[in-house]
């Protein structure tokens, strides 16, 4: 983490962009991560995050279907290595992963590890000891699971379970050896200082990646109407403060960031974002893989194998 504090974090939030931006791009690398996922099990969620498709206690209409084979992710994965993706994750609703499932997701991560040069990455809930224990020795790489927001605001987002329940399974991950995946979801009613604050949360964590996501609010969730909660000069400002706290953290832009221009995201990438979600997410479309290897290209910016 570079050493700076709250007061500095804020300030520097407020100056000049470009000048901002300039000063994050010091820290940023010219080479790009790409990683997809599979949406492998959905809806019917017992918590209550307010931005979620997929929790039980809206009526948001959603598909929801159990586990799917250990064979469809494979053909998702072997697709998204076509792709360029160099990570991939299987995501999963719930709050834990189930135990019923929790043999076939051991095997989706084997069948992952076998196609060369592919990353497995899972996003599956809260892990116990014994959990985080078998995926390591099952050969997870990376465990993604996000702080959603800063500790001071994250009783607004959700109360079926606390910020520190999630710092928790990041420190598990950390002990079993996997890399950790942990980032952020912008634009669900947080306070500028709020961001920071997330900033200096995850400078804690010390992931090896952090995903930003912006949200996109869902009809019939208490954040439907969190549209215009983030501008997209305040997405570059947040992006470059967080490469600023955590420049060995690889910064890596997810679901929401269609609502970028064309010219954000390339700004993004050209100064503080190392990584893409590239391809659909969880409950919303992104951007086509094909698209975003132009939109690398045009940058001058390496993919990373």
């Amino acid at each position: 983490m570079t050493e700076i504090n709250k007061d500095e974090l804020l300030r520097l939030y407020s100056i000049d962009l470009d000048e901002l931006l300039e000063m994050a791009s010091k820290y940023t690398q010219n080479s790009v991560e790409i990683c997809s996922l599979v949406n492998a099990r959905n809806g019917k969620c017992s918590q209550n995050c307010k931005y979620c498709a997929q929790s039980s206690h809206y009526c948001t209409n959603i598909e929801s279907y159990p586990l799917v084979s250990v064979e469809t992710v494979k053909k998702a994965a072997i697709e998204a290595k076509e792709h360029y993706a160099t990570r991939f994750a299987i995501v999963t609703s719930g709050k834990t992963p189930d135990e019923s499932d929790f043999d076939a997701m051991l095997k989706m991560i084997t069948e992952i590890n076998k196609i060369e040069g592919l990353n497995s990455c899972a996003s599956i809930g809260i892990l116990n000891e014994d959990q985080a224990k078998r995926l390591s020795q099952a050969g997870l790489k990376r465990f993604h699971h996000n702080i959603n927001t800063s500790r001071s605001y994250y009783p607004e987002v959700c109360t079926t379970h606390t910020f520190e329940d999630r710092v928790n399974t990041c420190k598990l991950v950390k002990k079993y050896g996997m890399e950790l995946c942990c980032g952020v979801i912008l634009g669900m009613g947080e306070s500028i200082e709020q961001r920071v604050e997330m900033a200096l949360n995850l400078a804690e964590i010390q992931p090896d990646s952090i995903p930003i996501n912006i949200l996109m609010p869902i009809p019939e969730t208490p954040f439907a109407n969190y549209l215009n909660k983030i501008d997209e000069e305040n997405v570059l400002r947040t992006l470059a403060i967080f490469k600023i706290v955590n420049p060995k953290s690889i910064l890596r832009l997810c679901g929401g960031r269609m609502r970028l221009s064309k010219e954000n995201q390339e700004k993004a990438l050209k100064y503080c974002v190392e990584g893409l979600m590239t391809g659909n997410y969880l409950t919303t479309t992104g951007s086509s893989p094909d698209d975003d290897i132009r939109m690398i290209k045009n940058l001058n910016k390496n993919i990373s194998y």
